[in-house]
């Protein structure tokens, strides 16, 4: 299963989320899932509902624990990991999860998506992670 994890500035759109999923799914395939840090999930939300995707939620003091393969200095001073969008991915994968590369940056600059894959278990994260 892919599950695309998603970090973004305030000013993002869902047009800004949109092409940053379009990259991201150009270069892994399609999300079967998306995730998002729990303050940030209503955004994320919107995009799952246009495009019948369920989305999970990963608790925001959770971010820092998760290992990133890109390491934003912005990023960890405002949430303490690397990339928000590369920590809610693996997180919402589960322990058996993968990051498949770096984020991908929507072209605003406002928006990164990063795809991780979970192995399909009874653990399977399904709804909020906690």
């Amino acid at each position: 299963m892919r599950i695309a994890g998603f970090g973004f500035r305030r000013s993002a759109t869902l047009a800004s989320l949109t092409e940053a999923l379009e990259r991201l799914e150009a270069c892994h395939g399609p999300a079967d899932r998306l995730a998002a840090a729990d303050s940030m999930r209503p955004t994320v939300q919107a995009l799952g509902e246009a495009r019948g995707l369920e989305t999970l939620a990963v608790p925001d003091e959770t971010l820092a624990s998760a290992e990133t393969l890109t390491h934003s200095p912005r990023s960890r001073r405002a949430r303490g990991t690397g990339s928000v969008a590369e920590a809610v991915a693996i997180l919402a994968a589960g322990p058996s999860g993968e990051l498949l590369g770096p984020r991908r940056v929507s072209a605003d600059r406002r928006a990164t998506a990063a795809m991780a894959i979970a192995a399909m278990t009874t653990d399977t994260p399904a709804g909020d992670i906690a």
